[in-house]
Protein backbone atom coordinates (compact mmCIF):
# COMPACT_ATOMS: atom_id res chain seq x y z
CA UNK A 1 0.00 0.00 0.00
CA UNK A 2 2.94 2.28 0.87
CA UNK A 3 4.69 2.25 -2.86
CA UNK A 4 1.17 3.80 -4.69
CA UNK A 5 0.84 6.73 -2.26
CA UNK A 6 5.04 7.50 -2.89
CA UNK A 7 4.09 7.21 -6.83
CA UNK A 8 1.41 9.87 -6.57
CA UNK A 9 3.28 11.85 -4.12
CA UNK A 10 6.37 12.14 -6.47
CA UNK A 11 3.88 12.59 -9.77
CA UNK A 12 2.76 15.30 -7.49
CA UNK A 13 6.07 16.72 -6.87
CA UNK A 14 7.19 16.38 -10.30
CA UNK A 15 4.81 18.81 -12.27
CA UNK A 16 5.20 22.12 -9.84
CA UNK A 17 5.70 24.32 -12.97
CA UNK A 18 2.23 23.72 -13.93
CA UNK A 19 1.06 25.86 -11.05
CA UNK A 20 3.76 28.06 -11.22
CA UNK A 21 2.62 28.84 -15.00
CA UNK A 22 -0.97 28.74 -13.95
CA UNK A 23 -0.44 31.83 -11.78
CA UNK A 24 1.76 33.67 -14.20
CA UNK A 25 -1.00 33.56 -17.24
CA UNK A 26 -3.31 34.72 -14.31
CA UNK A 27 -1.29 37.86 -13.55
CA UNK A 28 -0.71 38.45 -17.26
CA UNK A 29 -4.49 38.12 -18.09
CA UNK A 30 -4.85 40.58 -15.10
CA UNK A 31 -2.55 42.82 -15.92
CA UNK A 32 -3.69 42.98 -19.97
CA UNK A 33 -7.34 43.20 -18.89
CA UNK A 34 -6.27 46.66 -16.58
CA UNK A 35 -4.51 48.46 -19.23
CA UNK A 36 -7.41 47.19 -22.05
CA UNK A 37 -9.88 48.77 -20.06
CA UNK A 38 -7.57 52.06 -19.81
CA UNK A 39 -7.65 52.00 -15.49
CA UNK A 40 -4.47 51.73 -15.31
CA UNK A 41 -4.90 53.02 -11.52
CA UNK A 42 -6.81 52.36 -8.73
CA UNK A 43 -9.65 54.93 -8.47
CA UNK A 44 -9.59 56.90 -5.32
CA UNK A 45 -11.72 57.79 -2.48
CA UNK A 46 -12.36 61.67 -1.55
CA UNK A 47 -9.92 61.46 1.14
CA UNK A 48 -7.22 61.28 -1.95
CA UNK A 49 -9.05 62.86 -4.72
CA UNK A 50 -10.94 65.45 -3.10
CA UNK A 51 -14.72 66.32 -3.49
CA UNK A 52 -17.77 67.75 -1.92
CA UNK A 53 -19.42 67.06 1.60
CA UNK A 54 -22.85 68.20 2.18
CA UNK A 55 -24.69 67.98 5.19
CA UNK A 56 -28.66 67.84 4.67
CA UNK A 57 -30.78 68.70 7.22
CA UNK A 58 -35.07 66.81 6.92
CA UNK A 59 -37.24 69.61 7.07
CA UNK A 60 -38.53 70.33 10.76
CA UNK A 61 -42.14 70.89 9.51
CA UNK A 62 -42.29 67.12 8.51
CA UNK A 63 -43.10 66.18 12.61
CA UNK A 64 -43.18 62.10 13.30
CA UNK A 65 -42.23 60.89 10.03
CA UNK A 66 -38.40 62.29 10.54
CA UNK A 67 -37.76 59.12 12.28
CA UNK A 68 -35.14 56.27 12.23
CA UNK A 69 -37.02 54.04 9.43
CA UNK A 70 -37.16 56.94 6.87
CA UNK A 71 -34.13 58.30 7.79
CA UNK A 72 -32.89 54.62 6.67
CA UNK A 73 -34.59 54.72 4.02
CA UNK A 74 -33.26 57.97 2.16
CA UNK A 75 -29.55 56.78 2.42
CA UNK A 76 -30.57 53.97 0.76
CA UNK A 77 -31.88 56.26 -1.58
CA UNK A 78 -29.39 58.46 -1.68
CA UNK A 79 -26.81 55.82 -2.22
CA UNK A 80 -28.60 54.30 -4.39
CA UNK A 81 -28.88 57.52 -6.70
CA UNK A 82 -25.04 57.82 -6.72
CA UNK A 83 -24.29 54.65 -7.73
CA UNK A 84 -26.40 54.95 -10.86
CA UNK A 85 -24.87 57.82 -12.13
CA UNK A 86 -21.06 55.56 -11.35
CA UNK A 87 -19.63 58.01 -8.68
CA UNK A 88 -17.29 55.84 -6.72
CA UNK A 89 -16.90 55.19 -2.96
CA UNK A 90 -19.28 58.04 -2.57
CA UNK A 91 -20.23 58.01 1.53
CA UNK A 92 -24.18 58.35 2.86
CA UNK A 93 -24.27 58.32 6.32
CA UNK A 94 -27.07 59.76 9.09
CA UNK A 95 -25.58 62.13 11.80
CA UNK A 96 -28.03 62.52 14.90
CA UNK A 97 -31.68 62.00 13.91
CA UNK A 98 -32.17 64.46 11.45
CA UNK A 99 -29.12 64.75 9.36
CA UNK A 100 -27.61 63.01 6.39
CA UNK A 101 -23.83 63.16 5.76
CA UNK A 102 -23.03 62.77 2.06
CA UNK A 103 -18.85 62.89 0.74
CA UNK A 104 -19.05 62.68 -2.96
CA UNK A 105 -15.62 62.41 -4.41
CA UNK A 106 -14.08 64.66 -7.10
CA UNK A 107 -15.28 62.85 -10.69
CA UNK A 108 -17.11 63.07 -14.09
CA UNK A 109 -20.49 62.74 -12.27
CA UNK A 110 -20.13 64.46 -9.03
CA UNK A 111 -22.01 67.43 -9.64
CA UNK A 112 -25.35 65.58 -10.69
CA UNK A 113 -24.52 63.79 -7.59
CA UNK A 114 -25.10 66.72 -5.43
CA UNK A 115 -27.96 67.99 -7.18
CA UNK A 116 -29.74 64.56 -7.15
CA UNK A 117 -29.36 62.97 -3.47
CA UNK A 118 -31.53 66.15 -1.60
CA UNK A 119 -34.09 65.74 -4.68
CA UNK A 120 -37.10 64.34 -3.02
CA UNK A 121 -38.19 62.99 -6.89
CA UNK A 122 -41.79 63.11 -5.80
CA UNK A 123 -43.25 62.84 -9.57
CA UNK A 124 -47.09 63.29 -10.60
CA UNK A 125 -48.85 63.39 -13.96
CA UNK A 126 -51.15 66.41 -13.68
CA UNK A 127 -53.78 67.82 -17.09
CA UNK A 128 -51.90 71.24 -17.66
CA UNK A 129 -55.07 73.69 -17.66
CA UNK A 130 -53.52 76.48 -18.24
CA UNK A 131 -49.75 77.59 -19.65
CA UNK A 132 -47.71 80.87 -20.91
CA UNK A 133 -46.49 79.45 -23.47
CA UNK A 134 -48.48 79.68 -26.77
CA UNK A 135 -49.92 77.07 -29.19
CA UNK A 136 -47.40 77.35 -31.38
CA UNK A 137 -44.32 77.59 -29.03
CA UNK A 138 -45.70 74.11 -27.97
CA UNK A 139 -46.16 72.67 -31.00
CA UNK A 140 -42.59 73.27 -32.47
CA UNK A 141 -40.39 73.37 -28.77
CA UNK A 142 -42.39 71.24 -26.34
CA UNK A 143 -41.73 67.40 -25.79
CA UNK A 144 -43.71 64.58 -26.71
CA UNK A 145 -45.03 61.78 -25.26
CA UNK A 146 -45.28 58.85 -26.98
CA UNK A 147 -45.63 54.75 -26.06
CA UNK A 148 -42.34 53.08 -26.67
CA UNK A 149 -43.08 51.27 -29.13
CA UNK A 150 -43.91 54.22 -31.29
CA UNK A 151 -42.79 53.80 -35.14
CA UNK A 152 -43.87 57.13 -36.53
CA UNK A 153 -42.57 60.43 -35.57
CA UNK A 154 -44.67 63.20 -37.70
CA UNK A 155 -46.64 65.23 -36.05
CA UNK A 156 -49.95 64.05 -37.52
CA UNK A 157 -49.39 60.65 -37.70
CA UNK A 158 -52.42 58.64 -38.13
CA UNK A 159 -52.96 55.11 -36.36
CA UNK A 160 -51.39 51.92 -37.86
CA UNK A 161 -53.80 48.98 -38.01
CA UNK A 162 -51.36 46.99 -36.18
CA UNK A 163 -50.19 49.44 -33.74
CA UNK A 164 -53.02 52.19 -32.88
CA UNK A 165 -52.03 52.58 -29.65
CA UNK A 166 -48.20 52.82 -30.05
CA UNK A 167 -47.97 56.02 -32.07
CA UNK A 168 -46.42 59.10 -31.15
CA UNK A 169 -49.24 61.43 -29.70
CA UNK A 170 -48.00 65.34 -30.20
CA UNK A 171 -49.65 68.66 -30.26
CA UNK A 172 -51.55 70.16 -33.26
CA UNK A 173 -50.65 73.72 -34.57
CA UNK A 174 -53.77 75.41 -35.40
CA UNK A 175 -54.50 76.59 -31.74
CA UNK A 176 -53.90 80.48 -31.76
CA UNK A 177 -51.35 82.09 -28.97
CA UNK A 178 -52.81 82.94 -25.74
CA UNK A 179 -49.88 85.74 -24.19
CA UNK A 180 -51.42 87.57 -21.99
CA UNK A 181 -51.57 87.49 -18.07
CA UNK A 182 -55.14 88.63 -18.15
CA UNK A 183 -55.63 86.30 -21.01
CA UNK A 184 -53.84 83.75 -18.97
CA UNK A 185 -55.91 84.78 -15.46
CA UNK A 186 -59.60 84.17 -17.55
CA UNK A 187 -57.96 80.98 -18.55
CA UNK A 188 -57.29 79.92 -15.23
CA UNK A 189 -60.78 80.44 -13.76
CA UNK A 190 -62.66 78.96 -17.02
CA UNK A 191 -60.80 75.96 -16.02
CA UNK A 192 -61.43 75.84 -12.52
CA UNK A 193 -65.26 76.20 -12.87
CA UNK A 194 -65.30 73.90 -15.88
CA UNK A 195 -64.14 71.15 -12.97
CA UNK A 196 -60.58 71.00 -13.20
CA UNK A 197 -60.85 67.41 -15.16
CA UNK A 198 -58.87 66.54 -18.32
CA UNK A 199 -61.96 66.25 -20.27
CA UNK A 200 -62.85 70.04 -19.43
CA UNK A 201 -63.48 71.34 -22.83
CA UNK A 202 -62.42 75.05 -21.28
CA UNK A 203 -60.36 76.84 -23.73
CA UNK A 204 -57.70 79.81 -22.38
CA UNK A 205 -60.17 82.45 -24.08
CA UNK A 206 -63.32 80.68 -23.87
CA UNK A 207 -65.62 81.51 -20.94
CA UNK A 208 -67.51 78.46 -19.08
CA UNK A 209 -70.37 78.45 -16.90
CA UNK A 210 -70.31 76.49 -14.21
CA UNK A 211 -72.26 72.98 -13.68
CA UNK A 212 -72.56 72.40 -10.43
CA UNK A 213 -74.38 73.25 -7.44
CA UNK A 214 -74.28 77.34 -5.82
CA UNK A 215 -72.29 76.41 -2.88
CA UNK A 216 -70.02 74.21 -5.35
CA UNK A 217 -69.88 76.92 -7.24
CA UNK A 218 -68.95 79.53 -4.89
CA UNK A 219 -66.01 77.16 -3.49
CA UNK A 220 -64.38 77.05 -7.33
CA UNK A 221 -65.05 80.38 -8.02
CA UNK A 222 -63.02 81.18 -4.37
CA UNK A 223 -60.10 78.88 -5.44
CA UNK A 224 -60.38 80.25 -9.12
CA UNK A 225 -59.52 83.54 -8.11
CA UNK A 226 -56.63 82.60 -5.28
CA UNK A 227 -55.01 79.94 -8.10
CA UNK A 228 -55.57 83.35 -10.65
CA UNK A 229 -53.86 85.60 -8.04
CA UNK A 230 -50.76 83.51 -7.78
CA UNK A 231 -50.56 82.88 -11.34
CA UNK A 232 -50.52 86.20 -12.44
CA UNK A 233 -47.92 86.88 -9.25
CA UNK A 234 -45.68 84.31 -10.25
CA UNK A 235 -42.37 85.05 -11.93
CA UNK A 236 -40.75 82.09 -13.13
CA UNK A 237 -37.75 83.98 -13.97
CA UNK A 238 -37.26 84.83 -10.50
CA UNK A 239 -35.02 82.07 -8.91
CA UNK A 240 -36.54 82.75 -5.50
CA UNK A 241 -40.02 82.33 -6.42
CA UNK A 242 -39.03 79.28 -8.57
CA UNK A 243 -38.08 77.98 -6.50
CA UNK A 244 -41.09 77.17 -3.81
CA UNK A 245 -44.17 77.38 -6.81
CA UNK A 246 -46.08 74.24 -6.46
CA UNK A 247 -43.96 72.71 -3.93
CA UNK A 248 -46.25 72.44 -1.43
CA UNK A 249 -49.35 71.47 -3.21
CA UNK A 250 -51.34 68.11 -2.19
CA UNK A 251 -51.57 66.27 -4.75
CA UNK A 252 -54.96 66.37 -4.70
CA UNK A 253 -55.15 70.25 -5.30
CA UNK A 254 -54.26 72.02 -8.18
CA UNK A 255 -51.48 74.36 -8.19
CA UNK A 256 -49.43 76.71 -10.27
CA UNK A 257 -45.69 75.97 -11.54
CA UNK A 258 -42.56 76.46 -13.31
CA UNK A 259 -41.12 74.42 -16.81
CA UNK A 260 -38.44 75.15 -18.97
CA UNK A 261 -38.95 74.43 -21.97
CA UNK A 262 -35.85 75.09 -24.97
CA UNK A 263 -33.82 77.13 -22.29
CA UNK A 264 -37.24 79.28 -21.76
CA UNK A 265 -39.19 79.25 -18.02
CA UNK A 266 -43.14 79.21 -18.39
CA UNK A 267 -45.75 79.31 -15.85
CA UNK A 268 -48.48 76.66 -15.72
CA UNK A 269 -51.89 76.14 -13.79
CA UNK A 270 -51.86 72.16 -13.35
CA UNK A 271 -55.05 70.50 -12.83
CA UNK A 272 -54.64 67.29 -9.65
CA UNK A 273 -53.07 64.54 -9.81
CA UNK A 274 -54.07 61.21 -12.24
CA UNK A 275 -51.05 59.11 -11.93
CA UNK A 276 -48.37 59.57 -8.88
CA UNK A 277 -44.72 58.79 -9.55
CA UNK A 278 -44.59 55.16 -7.60
CA UNK A 279 -46.43 54.00 -10.12
CA UNK A 280 -43.31 54.36 -12.60
CA UNK A 281 -41.74 50.76 -12.63
CA UNK A 282 -38.23 51.50 -14.19
CA UNK A 283 -37.10 54.46 -16.18
CA UNK A 284 -34.07 54.83 -18.46
CA UNK A 285 -32.17 57.30 -20.72
CA UNK A 286 -32.10 56.08 -24.17
CA UNK A 287 -31.08 58.06 -27.67
CA UNK A 288 -33.16 57.97 -29.97
CA UNK A 289 -31.94 56.98 -33.29
CA UNK A 290 -34.75 56.32 -35.41
CA UNK A 291 -36.40 59.10 -35.41
CA UNK A 292 -33.21 61.71 -34.57
CA UNK A 293 -35.40 63.12 -31.63
CA UNK A 294 -32.12 62.76 -28.87
CA UNK A 295 -32.47 61.96 -25.89
CA UNK A 296 -35.77 60.21 -23.87
CA UNK A 297 -36.46 58.85 -20.89
CA UNK A 298 -38.34 55.44 -21.20
CA UNK A 299 -40.60 54.88 -18.11
CA UNK A 300 -42.69 51.55 -17.85
CA UNK A 301 -45.17 51.79 -15.49
CA UNK A 302 -47.10 48.95 -12.68
CA UNK A 303 -50.08 47.23 -13.94
CA UNK A 304 -52.11 50.03 -11.60
CA UNK A 305 -50.18 53.21 -13.14
CA UNK A 306 -50.45 51.40 -16.73
CA UNK A 307 -54.51 51.72 -16.24
CA UNK A 308 -54.24 55.13 -15.10
CA UNK A 309 -51.58 56.71 -17.95
CA UNK A 310 -54.16 54.88 -20.33
CA UNK A 311 -57.32 56.94 -18.81
CA UNK A 312 -55.48 60.46 -18.83
CA UNK A 313 -54.38 60.56 -21.97
CA UNK A 314 -57.95 59.23 -23.60
CA UNK A 315 -59.33 61.98 -21.77
CA UNK A 316 -56.45 64.48 -22.51
CA UNK A 317 -56.77 63.52 -26.43
CA UNK A 318 -60.32 64.07 -26.13
CA UNK A 319 -59.15 68.03 -26.16
CA UNK A 320 -57.58 69.37 -29.66
CA UNK A 321 -56.72 72.62 -28.43
CA UNK A 322 -53.82 73.38 -25.99
CA UNK A 323 -52.68 73.43 -23.07
CA UNK A 324 -56.51 71.16 -22.44
CA UNK A 325 -54.78 68.09 -24.73
CA UNK A 326 -51.39 68.78 -22.71
CA UNK A 327 -50.25 66.63 -19.26
CA UNK A 328 -47.52 67.96 -17.26
CA UNK A 329 -44.70 65.67 -16.10
CA UNK A 330 -43.99 67.46 -12.63
CA UNK A 331 -40.98 66.59 -10.25
CA UNK A 332 -40.99 68.05 -7.16
CA UNK A 333 -42.84 70.42 -8.02
CA UNK A 334 -41.28 71.80 -11.35
CA UNK A 335 -43.03 71.00 -14.45
CA UNK A 336 -40.11 68.87 -16.16
CA UNK A 337 -41.91 68.04 -19.32
CA UNK A 338 -45.21 68.91 -20.74
CA UNK A 339 -46.70 66.74 -23.38
CA UNK A 340 -49.14 66.99 -26.19
CA UNK A 341 -51.49 64.30 -26.59
CA UNK A 342 -53.09 62.89 -29.35
CA UNK A 343 -54.61 59.86 -28.26
CA UNK A 344 -54.88 57.11 -25.60
CA UNK A 345 -51.19 55.81 -24.41
CA UNK A 346 -51.72 51.90 -23.60
CA UNK A 347 -49.21 49.40 -22.87
CA UNK A 348 -47.97 50.50 -19.84
CA UNK A 349 -44.73 51.99 -21.02
CA UNK A 350 -44.37 55.79 -22.42
CA UNK A 351 -41.48 58.07 -23.08
CA UNK A 352 -40.81 61.79 -22.30
CA UNK A 353 -38.93 63.73 -25.58
CA UNK A 354 -37.82 66.61 -25.55
CA UNK A 355 -34.22 69.03 -25.78
CA UNK A 356 -32.64 66.79 -23.15
CA UNK A 357 -28.72 66.53 -23.00
CA UNK A 358 -27.73 63.09 -22.21
CA UNK A 359 -26.95 64.06 -18.67
CA UNK A 360 -30.74 65.48 -18.03
CA UNK A 361 -32.16 62.42 -19.26
CA UNK A 362 -29.95 60.20 -17.47
CA UNK A 363 -30.79 62.14 -14.32
CA UNK A 364 -34.02 62.41 -14.50
CA UNK A 365 -34.21 58.32 -15.19
CA UNK A 366 -32.07 57.52 -12.09
CA UNK A 367 -34.33 59.69 -9.89
CA UNK A 368 -37.42 57.83 -11.52
CA UNK A 369 -35.98 54.47 -10.82
CA UNK A 370 -35.16 54.61 -7.37
CA UNK A 371 -38.06 56.42 -5.84
CA UNK A 372 -38.74 59.70 -4.10
CA UNK A 373 -37.50 60.14 -0.78
CA UNK A 374 -39.62 59.89 2.14
CA UNK A 375 -38.51 63.04 3.85
CA UNK A 376 -37.89 66.78 1.84
CA UNK A 377 -34.60 67.92 2.71
CA UNK A 378 -32.61 71.17 2.84
CA UNK A 379 -28.92 71.63 2.58
CA UNK A 380 -27.37 72.92 5.75
CA UNK A 381 -23.60 73.54 4.51
CA UNK A 382 -21.75 72.35 1.33
CA UNK A 383 -17.89 71.96 2.17
CA UNK A 384 -15.21 71.42 -0.84
CA UNK A 385 -12.85 68.92 0.46
CA UNK A 386 -9.10 69.53 -0.85
CA UNK A 387 -6.75 66.11 -1.93
CA UNK A 388 -3.85 68.40 -0.18
CA UNK A 389 -4.55 66.73 3.18
CA UNK A 390 -5.16 63.28 2.08
CA UNK A 391 -2.25 63.20 -0.16
CA UNK A 392 0.17 64.05 2.74
CA UNK A 393 -1.28 61.25 4.96
CA UNK A 394 -1.53 58.93 1.84
CA UNK A 395 2.52 59.96 1.50
CA UNK A 396 3.07 59.62 5.40
CA UNK A 397 1.67 55.82 5.14
CA UNK A 398 3.04 54.72 1.89
CA UNK A 399 6.59 55.91 3.80
CA UNK A 400 5.54 53.57 6.69
CA UNK A 401 4.37 50.75 4.34
CA UNK A 402 7.63 51.33 2.85
CA UNK A 403 9.45 50.90 5.67
CA UNK A 404 7.62 47.78 7.02
CA UNK A 405 8.05 45.82 3.95
CA UNK A 406 12.10 47.25 4.03
CA UNK A 407 12.10 45.24 7.72
CA UNK A 408 10.87 42.06 6.89
CA UNK A 409 13.10 42.06 3.56
CA UNK A 410 15.60 42.09 6.28
CA UNK A 411 14.03 39.87 8.78
CA UNK A 412 14.17 37.14 5.52
CA UNK A 413 17.46 38.20 4.76
CA UNK A 414 18.84 37.76 8.33
CA UNK A 415 17.12 34.40 9.62
CA UNK A 416 16.31 32.66 6.35
CA UNK A 417 18.63 33.46 4.14
CA UNK A 418 18.77 31.49 0.93
CA UNK A 419 14.62 31.26 1.34
CA UNK A 420 14.02 34.98 0.96
CA UNK A 421 14.38 33.88 -2.87
CA UNK A 422 11.29 32.09 -2.06
CA UNK A 423 9.70 34.92 0.36
CA UNK A 424 10.17 37.92 -1.63
CA UNK A 425 9.13 36.92 -5.01
CA UNK A 426 5.85 35.62 -3.30
CA UNK A 427 5.40 39.23 -1.67
CA UNK A 428 5.85 40.77 -4.99
CA UNK A 429 3.59 38.38 -6.93
CA UNK A 430 1.24 39.28 -4.38
CA UNK A 431 1.20 42.91 -4.38
CA UNK A 432 0.99 43.25 -8.00
CA UNK A 433 -2.25 40.82 -7.64
CA UNK A 434 -3.51 42.96 -4.78
CA UNK A 435 -2.83 46.60 -7.38
CA UNK A 436 -4.60 45.00 -10.70
CA UNK A 437 -7.28 43.86 -9.04
CA UNK A 438 -7.97 47.09 -6.98
CA UNK A 439 -7.67 49.06 -10.26
CA UNK A 440 -10.14 46.51 -12.07
CA UNK A 441 -12.48 46.94 -9.26
CA UNK A 442 -13.11 50.45 -9.55
CA UNK A 443 -15.12 50.38 -12.67
CA UNK A 444 -16.19 47.14 -12.23
CA UNK A 445 -17.99 47.72 -8.56
CA UNK A 446 -16.88 51.43 -8.04
CA UNK A 447 -14.27 50.54 -5.57
CA UNK A 448 -12.19 53.23 -4.47
CA UNK A 449 -9.04 53.55 -2.57
CA UNK A 450 -8.82 55.35 0.82
CA UNK A 451 -6.61 55.99 3.33
CA UNK A 452 -8.02 53.45 5.56
CA UNK A 453 -7.73 50.37 2.49
CA UNK A 454 -4.32 51.57 2.41
CA UNK A 455 -4.05 50.58 5.92
CA UNK A 456 -5.43 47.30 5.21
CA UNK A 457 -3.01 46.71 2.20
CA UNK A 458 -0.08 47.39 4.60
CA UNK A 459 -1.60 45.35 7.17
CA UNK A 460 -1.88 42.47 4.75
CA UNK A 461 2.50 42.15 4.24
CA UNK A 462 2.27 40.98 7.60
CA UNK A 463 -0.15 38.54 7.14
CA UNK A 464 1.35 37.24 4.12
CA UNK A 465 4.79 36.83 5.47
CA UNK A 466 3.35 34.74 8.54
CA UNK A 467 2.36 32.68 5.77
CA UNK A 468 5.68 32.33 4.47
CA UNK A 469 7.30 31.73 8.07
CA UNK A 470 4.88 29.18 9.06
CA UNK A 471 5.93 27.31 6.26
CA UNK A 472 9.54 27.84 6.36
CA UNK A 473 9.16 26.51 10.02
CA UNK A 474 7.33 23.23 9.45
CA UNK A 475 10.25 22.24 7.11
CA UNK A 476 13.03 23.05 9.72
CA UNK A 477 11.21 21.52 11.95
CA UNK A 478 11.16 17.89 9.42
CA UNK A 479 15.30 18.99 9.03
CA UNK A 480 16.01 18.71 12.41
CA UNK A 481 14.12 15.39 12.54
CA UNK A 482 17.26 14.15 10.47
CA UNK A 483 15.40 14.32 6.80
CA UNK A 484 16.52 15.64 3.57
CA UNK A 485 15.16 18.40 2.60
CA UNK A 486 13.00 17.10 -0.22
CA UNK A 487 11.13 14.24 1.59
CA UNK A 488 11.18 17.40 3.96
CA UNK A 489 9.18 20.10 2.28
CA UNK A 490 6.70 17.30 1.33
CA UNK A 491 5.74 16.47 4.90
CA UNK A 492 6.08 20.04 6.24
CA UNK A 493 3.68 21.45 3.85
CA UNK A 494 0.74 19.49 5.18
CA UNK A 495 1.11 20.72 8.89
CA UNK A 496 2.28 24.44 7.53
CA UNK A 497 -1.03 24.29 5.14
CA UNK A 498 -3.70 23.36 7.51
CA UNK A 499 -2.36 26.22 10.16
CA UNK A 500 -2.73 29.04 6.82
CA UNK A 501 -5.25 28.32 6.08
CA UNK A 502 -6.73 28.37 9.56
CA UNK A 503 -5.21 31.79 10.33
CA UNK A 504 -6.02 32.88 6.89
CA UNK A 505 -10.10 32.08 7.70
CA UNK A 506 -10.10 33.99 10.63
CA UNK A 507 -8.82 37.12 9.20
CA UNK A 508 -11.44 36.74 6.41
CA UNK A 509 -13.87 36.43 8.97
CA UNK A 510 -13.12 39.48 10.74
CA UNK A 511 -12.77 41.60 8.02
CA UNK A 512 -16.52 39.97 6.84
CA UNK A 513 -17.87 40.56 9.94
CA UNK A 514 -16.11 44.31 9.77
CA UNK A 515 -17.52 45.12 6.46
CA UNK A 516 -21.07 44.21 7.43
CA UNK A 517 -21.53 45.92 10.77
CA UNK A 518 -19.48 49.57 9.59
CA UNK A 519 -20.17 51.88 6.99
CA UNK A 520 -17.78 54.67 5.08
CA UNK A 521 -14.28 54.43 4.91
CA UNK A 522 -14.06 51.59 7.37
CA UNK A 523 -15.50 49.04 4.89
CA UNK A 524 -12.89 50.44 2.71
CA UNK A 525 -9.97 48.91 5.22
CA UNK A 526 -12.43 45.37 5.71
CA UNK A 527 -13.11 45.00 1.81
CA UNK A 528 -8.96 45.79 1.29
CA UNK A 529 -8.19 43.19 4.35
CA UNK A 530 -10.81 40.43 2.95
CA UNK A 531 -9.10 40.93 -0.67
CA UNK A 532 -5.15 40.18 0.65
CA UNK A 533 -6.34 38.12 2.87
CA UNK A 534 -7.68 35.56 0.03
CA UNK A 535 -4.83 36.40 -2.22
CA UNK A 536 -2.47 34.90 0.14
CA UNK A 537 -3.86 31.47 0.22
CA UNK A 538 -3.72 31.57 -3.84
CA UNK A 539 -0.29 32.72 -3.80
CA UNK A 540 1.00 30.51 -1.00
CA UNK A 541 -0.93 27.74 -2.46
CA UNK A 542 0.10 28.60 -6.34
CA UNK A 543 3.57 30.56 -6.28
CA UNK A 544 5.14 29.75 -3.16
CA UNK A 545 4.72 25.89 -2.12
CA UNK A 546 5.28 25.07 -6.24
CA UNK A 547 8.67 27.51 -5.84
CA UNK A 548 9.57 25.52 -2.66
CA UNK A 549 9.60 22.28 -4.74
CA UNK A 550 11.53 23.18 -7.66
CA UNK A 551 14.39 25.00 -5.29
CA UNK A 552 14.34 21.77 -3.28
CA UNK A 553 16.26 19.93 -6.37
CA UNK A 554 18.98 22.60 -6.46
CA UNK A 555 21.85 21.26 -4.72
CA UNK A 556 22.31 24.89 -3.00
CA UNK A 557 19.07 24.04 -1.20
CA UNK A 558 19.44 20.32 -1.12
CA UNK A 559 23.01 19.68 0.22
CA UNK A 560 22.33 22.31 3.07
CA UNK A 561 24.76 25.14 2.41
CA UNK A 562 24.84 27.45 5.26
CA UNK A 563 23.99 30.53 3.00
CA UNK A 564 20.63 28.08 2.55
CA UNK A 565 18.52 28.82 5.25
CA UNK A 566 18.35 25.30 5.53
CA UNK A 567 21.65 24.02 7.12
CA UNK A 568 21.19 20.97 9.27
CA UNK A 569 24.13 21.75 11.25
CA UNK A 570 23.20 25.08 11.73
CA UNK A 571 19.41 23.97 13.00
CA UNK A 572 20.74 21.38 15.18
CA UNK A 573 19.69 18.24 13.27
CA UNK A 574 19.35 14.75 14.79
CA UNK A 575 21.57 12.17 13.28
CA UNK A 576 19.31 9.69 11.37
CA UNK A 577 17.79 6.87 13.85
CA UNK A 578 18.71 3.49 13.16
CA UNK A 579 16.82 0.65 14.50
CA UNK A 580 19.14 -2.99 16.07
CA UNK A 581 17.72 -5.91 14.12
CA UNK A 582 16.76 -8.34 16.22
CA UNK A 583 18.05 -12.01 15.53
CA UNK A 584 15.97 -14.47 13.44
CA UNK A 585 16.79 -17.62 15.01
CA UNK A 586 17.85 -18.62 18.48
CA UNK A 587 21.61 -17.76 19.18
CA UNK A 588 24.45 -20.31 19.50
CA UNK A 589 26.40 -20.58 22.62
CA UNK A 590 26.75 -22.59 25.86
CA UNK A 591 23.44 -24.31 27.47
CA UNK A 592 22.54 -23.88 31.03
CA UNK A 593 22.35 -27.10 32.93
CA UNK A 594 19.51 -26.11 34.65
CA UNK A 595 17.53 -25.30 31.24
CA UNK A 596 18.79 -28.41 30.10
Amino acid sequence: MAAPKRGRSASAQSKPGRSLALILIAIVALTGGMFASGHTTPRLGIDLAGGTSITLQAKADQGSAINKANMKTAVDIMNNRVNGLGVSEAEVQTQGTSNIIVNIPKGANSEEARQQVGTTAKLYFRPVLASEASAGAASSASPSASSSGSSSASPSATPSSSASASQKATGTSSASPSSSATSQGRAVTDALKAGSTPSSSASPSASASPSVGSSASASASAAASKLEAEYTALDCNDKAQRATAGKSAKPTDPTVACGKISGVWYKYVLGPARVDGTEVKKAQAVFDTQTAAGWQVQMTFTGTGAKKFADVTGELAKNSQPPQNEFGIVLDGEVVSSPTVAQSIVGGQAEISGSFTQTEAQSLANVLSYGALPLSFREQSVTTVTAALGGEQLHAGLIAGAIGLALVVIYLLVFYRGLSVVAIPSLLVSAVLTYVIMALLGPAIHFALNLPAVCGAIVAIGITADSFIVFFERIRDEIREGRTLRPAVERAWPRARRTILVSDFVSFLAAAVLFIVTVGKVQGFAFTLGLTTVLDVVVVFFFTKPLMTILARRKFFANGHKWSGLDPKGLGAKPPLRRTRRPAGPVAGPVDPKEA
